[in-house]
């Protein structure tokens, strides 16, 4: 921390001091807390990780979870990111459930997969709805504040001004008047 870096990834093990640090120099926190749950998970299945492995792949999931917990009630900077070399792309939207499921409100999940990731890399023209920002956006049905595991069911996505996923709207022959 003390020589600059910008942002740490996993930091599973962290302990107080480090969280401290980051908190003192503003360094960026992305745990991306999805990789060790399905670490965890998959130290369950016989056979999937070398014996050796296997305890260690076990306690990853709470582990990182709770230093994530810790991290943000101490107040450092969180951003989301996508760092998953262990596990399937694709299933990002599940590191909101986790945040939240660790005591961070849905607004601030939100952001920190907008505004603060855009922040932790250096993109000042990302992560907001702007005038002078470029922006993509993704919709779901319902209110992700109320529940955010619909960040997981989207259906809509918007980039670059171009449409690539909406819901499908009936049009007008299709629907019948009842009266």
């Amino acid at each position: 921390m003390e020589g600059g870096v910008t942002s740490i990834e996993h930091g599973t093990y962290m302990d107080d001091e480090i969280i401290g640090l980051m908190k003192q120099h503003g360094t960026w926190y992305v745990p991306t807390i999805t990789a060790g749950r399905f670490v965890a998970d998959k130290a369950k299945v016989p056979g999937y990780f070398p014996e050796i492995v296997r305890p260690k792949a076990e306690r990853i999931g709470a582990q990182i979870q709770e230093t994530f917990a810790r991290a943000y009630k101490a107040g450092v900077r969180i951003g989301f990111g996508t760092d998953m070399g262990v596990a399937p792309h694709g299933d990002n939207a599940v590191e909101f459930g986790y945040m939240v499921e660790a005591g961070m409100p849905a607004a601030e999940a939100l952001q920190a997969a907008t505004y603060s990731a855009a922040q932790v890399i250096g993109a000042s023209d990302l992560g907001q709805l702007e005038p002078g920002f470029r922006a993509d956006v993704v919709a779901v049905q319902g209110n992700p504040l109320d529940n955010i595991a619909l960040t997981r069911q989207v259906s809509f996505v918007m980039k670059d001004g171009a449409v690539y996923r909406q819901p499908s709207v009936p049009h007008r022959d299709d629907v019948t008047d009842a009266g």
